[in-house]
C-alpha cells in the first residue's frame, strides 16, 4: 500500500510539473508576442504629438507606422528560415534583444531619419515572436488542449491592437509619447528571462541550411515592401493617378508572383507554399484573412471615427475599443473548450453571424451616438471574434507536422497581416470617397429656401447674436457652421456605409465554414513536448 502510494504521489507531482511547465512556456513567449503585436497600433495616437517634434506632417509623419510594419511583415514570412538557421529558443532571444534595443533607441530619437531607422530594427525584432510564439504554444499542449493553447495566444494576439490605443492614450496624455516605446523594455526583460528559463527547442526541430536563397530573400524583401507601401501610401496620393503608385504595384506583383514560382522549385525555401496543399491550413487561412479584415480594419475605423467626427480625445477613443477587449478575453477560454464538444464549422458560422449582426447594427448610428451606444455592439463583436478566431488558428495547424509547424505558423500569420493591411488601405478609401459622395447630396439639399434649412439657419443666428457677434460676423460664422455640420454628418454617413459593407462580407463568407471539417483536430497529427 505504501509503494503505491509513493507511486501516486510521484505522478501527481511529476503532472502537476507538466501542467506548470506548459502555463509558464506560454506566459514566457507570450509577452513578447503581446508587446510586438500592441507596436503597431500604439504608436497612432502619438503621432500628432510626433509631428510636433520632429517638424513633419501627417503624410510624412505615417512612415513611423510603415517602417514598422514593412520590417515586421517580412520577418514574419522569414520566421522558420531563421528558426532553421539559429534554433528556435536562440531566434526567439535574438528578436526580443533586438526588439527592446529597437524601443530604446525609437525613444530617444531626435531626428526624423533615427526613428525609422529604429522602428525597422524594432519591427524586424517584432516580427519573428508572433509565429514562433505560436508555434512553440502549439506544440507544448497536448491534443486535447489545442484549442486551449491557441485561445491562450489568441487571447494575447486579439488584445494587443485593442489595448494599444487605450495604453497610447494614456501614455502619451501623461508622459510623453516616448514613454509608448520605453513602457516596452521591463516586460520584455521579463519575457527573455522566462523563455531563457522555460522554453527548450524540441529534438525534431530541423537545425541548419546546406544552401540560403538569397534570390528568394530578395523577391521577398522586394515584393513584400513595394505591397505595404503602395497599401499605406496609395489613399494619400490618390492611388493609381500616382506614377510611384503603379510602379510599386507592379513591383509587388511581380515580385511576388516570382517568388512564388521559386520558391516552388527549391527543396529549402524561403517560405514553403507547398504547406497551403492541406485544406486545412488553406481554408483556415482564407477565413482568417476575411476576420483579419473585418477586425483591424474596425480596430482602425472606430478610433478614426470617435476622435475625428464625434470629438473624443484619444485616450476616451481607445477606451470605445475596450468592451471588445473584455469580451474577447472571457470568451477564447470558453470557446477553446467548445471546440472539443461542438463542430468548428458550429462555431465559426455562429462567431460571424454574431459579427455580421453587430457590424449592421454599428452601420446604423448618427451623430447623437454616446459612449454607452457602441458598448453591446462591440461586446458582440468581441463574442464574434473570439468564437472564430480560435477555432480557426486551431483547425489551420490541427493537421500540420511538428517539424512544420513553425513553417505553417507563419504562414497563418502573413495571410492575416496582408488582409489586415489590405483593410486600412480599403476601408480609409471608401471612407474617404463615401464622405465625397454624400457631401455632394447633403450639399445639393442646402439652400435658402429650404424649410429645414431657413429654421436651423434662425436658430443658429439667435444663438450667435445672443452671445454678441454683430451681423457680419455671425453670417460668416452661420456659413461656417453649417459647413462644419455637413462635413460630420456625410462622414458618419461614410463610416455608416463601410460598417454595412462590413456586415454583408460575413454574410457572403459564411459558406466558407463548409470548408472547415466536420470535426476537429485529429488527435494523431500533433505531440507535446515532453
Amino acid at each position: 500500500m505504501a509503494a503505491e502510494n509513493t507511486s501516486t504521489a510521484a505522478f501527481l507531482t511529476t503532472e502537476q510539473s507538466r501542467q506548470a511547465d506548459k502555463w509558464l512556456v506560454a506566459a514566457s513567449v507570450l509577452m513578447g508576442t503581446f508587446l510586438s503585436v500592441m507596436d503597431v497600433s500604439v504608436v497612432n495616437v502619438a503621432m500628432p504629438h510626433m509631428m510636433g517634434s520632429f517638424g513633419q506632417d501627417l503624410l510624412t509623419i505615417t512612415w513611423v507606422s510603415t517602417a514598422y510594419s514593412i520590417a515586421e511583415i517580412i520577418m514574419i514570412t522569414m520566421t522558420a528560415f531563421w528558426s532553421t538557421l539559429l534554433g528556435r529558443k536562440r531566434l526567439f532571444l535574438a528578436s526580443m534583444t533586438v526588439f527592446i534595443v529597437g524601443s530604446i533607441l525609437a525613444g530617444t530619437s531626435r531626428t526624423f531619419g533615427q526613428m525609422l531607422f529604429y522602428r525597422v530594427l524594432q519591427g524586424a525584432g517584432g516580427g519573428t515572436l508572433i509565429p514562433a510564439s505560436q508555434a512553440i504554444v502549439r506544440e507544448k499542449f497536448p491534443p486535447s488542449e489545442q484549442a486551449m493553447a491557441m485561445a491562450i495566444y489568441g487571447m494575447g494576439v486579439m488584445l494587443a491592437p485593442t489595448l494599444g490605443p487605450v495604453i497610447g492614450g494614456w501614455l502619451v496624455d501623461n508622459w510623453g509619447w516616448r514613454w509608448i516605446f520605453f513602457v516596452n523594455v521591463p516586460f520584455a526583460v521579463v519575457g527573455i528571462l522566462m523563455v531563457s528559463a522555460f522554453v527548450q527547442d524540441p529534438p525534431y526541430l530541423k537545425r541548419g541550411i546546406e544552401r540560403i536563397d538569397w534570390i528568394g530573400i530578395a523577391l521577398l524583401a522586394v515584393g513584400l515592401t513595394a505591397l505595404q507601401i503602395v497599401l499605406e501610401r496609395g489613399q494619400e496620393v490618390d492611388w493609381f493617378s500616382s506614377p510611384a503608385i503603379v510602379a510599386g504595384t507592379a513591383s509587388a506583383v511581380l515580385a511576388l508572383a516570382v517568388l512564388m514560382v521559386w520558391e516552388l522549385t527549391l527543396e529549402e525555401p524561403v517560405i514553403n507554399f507547398r504547406l497551403l496543399r492541406d485544406l486545412r491550413l488553406s481554408a483556415g487561412s482564407g477565413m482568417g484573412a476575411v476576420l483579419g479584415f473585418a477586425l483591424f480594419g474596425s480596430t482602425f475605423l472606430l478610433p478614426e471615427l470617435t476622435q475625428e467626427v464625434l470629438g473624443y480625445p484619444a485616450f476616451r477613443a481607445g477606451l470605445v475599443l475596450l468592451p471588445r477587449a473584455v469580451a474577447i478575453f472571457l470568451i477564447m477560454p470558453i470557446a477553446g473548450r467548445l471546440y472539443n464538444y461542438a463542430s468548428p464549422r458550429i462555431l465559426v458560422g455562429f462567431g460571424m453571424t454574431l459579427l455580421a449582426i453587430a457590424y449592421w447594427g454599428l452601420g446604423h448610428f448618427t451623430l447623437g451616438v454616446g459612449f454607452w451606444n457602441f458598448v453591446p455592439l462591440l461586446v458582440e463583436t468581441g463574442v464574434g471574434v473570439g468564437c472564430s478566431t480560435v477555432i480557426l488558428s486551431t483547425v489551420s495547424l490541427s493537421s500540420m507536422p511538428p517539424e512544420s509547424m513553425t513553417e505553417a505558423a507563419g504562414l497563418y500569420t502573413l495571410v492575416r497581416r496582408v488582409s489586415a493591411n489590405i483593410a486600412y488601405a480599403v476601408l480609409a478609401t471608401l471612407v474617404e470617397r463615401h464622405s465625397q459622395l454624400h457631401r455632394a447630396e447633403l450639399v445639393g439639399n442646402v439652400n435658402s429656401l429650404g424649410t429645414s434649412f431657413y429654421q436651423y439657419e434662425s436658430r443658429a443666428n439667435a444663438r450667435l447674436m445672443s452671445r454678441g457677434y454683430n451681423s457680419v460676423t455671425w453670417r460668416k460664422r452661420d456659413i461656417a457652421i453649417v459647413n462644419g455640420v455637413l462635413n460630420r454628418q456625410s462622414t458618419m454617413m461614410a463610416y455608416n456605409d463601410v460598417f454595412t459593407l462590413l456586415s454583408w462580407f460575413f454574410v457572403f463568407a459564411l459558406p466558407l465554414i463548409l470548408l472547415l471539417p466536420k470535426e476537429g483536430i485529429p488527435p494523431e497529427v500533433v505531440t507535446p513536448t515532453e
